[in-house]
């Protein structure tokens, strides 16, 4: 007596070349979306000023000339994640104007919840988490900086 095993058929796996276009497509995407994002906060501060952000620097006893930084962080970097530029090194400057916005405009939010049961820095520490992710994945092939895979 013969003993059969049905096992489920098994899918193979996508080409290289389809995985590849994936990844590059989900790099895309990741990079869009945080860029435009965060350029629409550089926007608002360009329109608005940056007062408050003056003053968070000032009474942390910086240098006020400091509260500049937002524009790297929220107008060049940006714009240069989304062309696919430079992108690690955009993508690093974002984490470190989240860190900073973080630590002089929301660090009495660190332990809050919101009334809907959120945390208070949810939307900070996701676009932390994805500027890092970004930083660590680099642009994918739809760039314009396509060809220096260093710094993309």
């Amino acid at each position: 007596m013969a003993v059969t095993m049905n096992t489920p058929p098994t899918r193979a796996a996508a080409p290289v070349h389809i995985r590849a276009t994936l990844d590059d497509l989900a790099k895309l995407l990741l990079r869009v979306t945080l860029g435009g994002l965060m350029l629409l906060h550089g926007i608002a501060k360009i329109q608005n000023g940056i007062d408050p952000i003056i003053d968070a620097v000032a009474n942390a006893g910086l240098p006020p000339v400091l509260a500049y930084g937002v524009f790297l962080g929220e107008v060049l970097a940006p714009l240069l994640l989304i062309a696919g530029v430079w992108t690690r090194l955009a993508a690093g400057v974002i984490a470190i104007n989240m860190v900073v916005a973080i630590a002089l405009m929301h660090a009495t939010d660190f332990g809050t919840l919101t009334r809907s049961g959120g945390w208070a820095l949810e939307l900070q520490a996701f676009y932390l988490v994805v500027a890092l992710g970004i930083a660590l994945l680099g642009a994918g092939r739809f760039g314009l900086g396509h060809a220096d895979s260093r710094l993309n």
